[in-house]
Parts: C-alpha cells; structure tokens; sequence
C-alpha cells in the first residue's frame, strides 16, 4: 500500500517551473518510460535550469520548448530569422509552441539576423542587454543558395563566423556558445573547430547529439516543413555538439567593452 502511493506521488509531480497555462503544456507532456529515463541519463545536455539561454535560428520552437518543459529551463530568448508570417507559413505547428512558450513567460523574437546579435536587425537592445550562459544555434544552414557544393560550405562557414563574431561579447562570464552541426559530408567540410579559432574561441567539449533527450523536439528545415510530411527527420541523422568558451587571455567581458564602445550609438 505504501509503495502504491509513492508511486502515485511521484506520477503526479509538478514540474519545477511555475505553469501559467497547464491545459495548454498538458498536450506536451508524457509519461516518462524506463528506457527513456535511460536515454536521458546517457544524454550530455550543456543546459541547466538556472542558465539564461538565447536561442538562435530557431525552426519551429520546438527545441526551445523541450528545454522549458523537460529541463526547466526558464530563462529563454528564443529568436527566429523570419518573420512571424514566413515563420508560420514555414512551420504552422510553431503557432502553438509559441503560444505555449509566452503563456509560461519566455521570450520569443522575430526577424533576428545570427550575425547581427545585439544590433539593429539582430535584436537589438533586447538581446544586448544580456550577459547570456548560453548562446545556441542548432542545425546552422543558409539554405539551398547553390548547387556548388564549394560555395554552399563557404555561405554556409561565412554564416558560422558571422553568428560566432557577433555572439562572443553577448557572453556571460564562463557563458558558452553552443553549435550543434550534422556529421558527414558535407558539414565535415565547414571545419567549425576552425571557424571557432579563427573569432578568438575555444572548444571546451564535444559530444553527439541526443534528439530523444529533447523530448517533442522535432528537427524543422530550412526550407520549411515537407509537403506531406516526408520521410526526411532531421532527428534520426547523426549529429554533433561543440561547446565554445572565450579562448587566451580575453574574457567575454572585455570584447563585451570593446564592442560597446564600437556600437554605443547602435540602438532598436
């Protein structure tokens, strides 16, 4: 009898985050199955609930909502590149993840540029003002610019460098940014180890990514969603997380003063 309530106790537990719309965070929930609570243990998540996280090039918010809901993560700034409308002619299930995302108090932008974080086109004062823990950008892609596969990897690196430049002095102390990539060629060929020296930064670590320890997280394309749905999931592809950190003896808060000073009459 005792053993039967502890179970039920535990079955019933609420999530740490305070839920200011339950009915609609209902529909995400499910239960949590022995080899799930597995798969999650083995999982390396760069994430913890006290981190502030801006999330960058988001597709359809579902990653952003995995963290808030799986791993009560509750300080996020999720952006998109589109507008609101191209967003959800792209991915009309964002609608709800959206919905789901501000009724629990998270922040949501539109029309914000990777590579111009901080400034007119990238957020503006919205994202400058904060020292983040985290700055991620999953999947980094420009899309279908070229056949040619030499330009698409140098659109593609270009993108990279952009985003890494513009992100670094957003950094919190000990903040990291996060670039998770697909394994293989051609994303192979972009070098990110590189493209991350080449802006000052440093790889602290390394690992696979994990799809099933973001649970309702589905990997949305560039393009947008595929018309009839497909059989193309983004989540079954091997891929590969890189954790950066400021490298030698510049701190994320001095190239935080140097830009400052280089951008004080910038404003949004």
């Amino acid at each position: 009898m005792g053993k039967a309530r502890k179970a039920k106790k535990a079955k019933t537990k609420k999530h740490a985050f305070v839920v200011y719309d339950k009915a609609s965070f209902q529909a995400h929930k499910f239960p949590q199955t022995n080899r799930r609570a597995k798969e999650l243990q083995a999982a390396t998540i760069p994430f913890s609930p006290e981190n502030r996280i801006l999330l960058v090039g988001e597709g359809d918010f579902s990653f952003a909502l995995s963290l808030l809901i799986n791993h009560d993560c509750t300080s996020l700034l999720a952006t998109s590149y589109d507008s609101r409308s191209t967003l959800l002619s792209k991915y009309p299930q964002a609608a709800s993840h959206v919905k789901d995302l501000e009724s629990a108090r998270q922040k949501v932008l539109y029309d914000v540029d990777a590579t111009k974080l901080g400034r007119p086109g990238g957020g503006g004062k919205a994202i400058r003002k904060g020292d983040w823990d985290r700055i991620v950008f999953n999947f980094p892609h420009v899309g279908g610019l070229t056949k040619d596969v030499n330009r698409q990897v140098r659109h593609n690196q270009e993108l990279l460098v952009g985003f890494m430049t513009a992100a670094l002095p957003l950094l919190a102390p000990n903040g990291t940014i996060v670039v998770t990539t697909f394994e293989g060629e051609p994303y192979d060929l972009w070098n990110v180890r590189d493209l991350a020296r080449h802006v000052g930064l440093k790889v602290g670590r390394t690992f696979e990514f994990r799809s099933e320890a973001y649970p309702d997280y589905k990997h949305s394309r560039t393009l947008g969603n595929v018309n009839g749905g497909g059989g193309w999931k983004g989540e079954d592809r091997s891929a590969r997380t890189y954790v950066f950190s400021v490298s030698g003896n510049e701190t994320a808060g001095t190239v935080k003063n140097k830009r400052r000073d280089k951008d004080s009459d910038d404003d949004e």
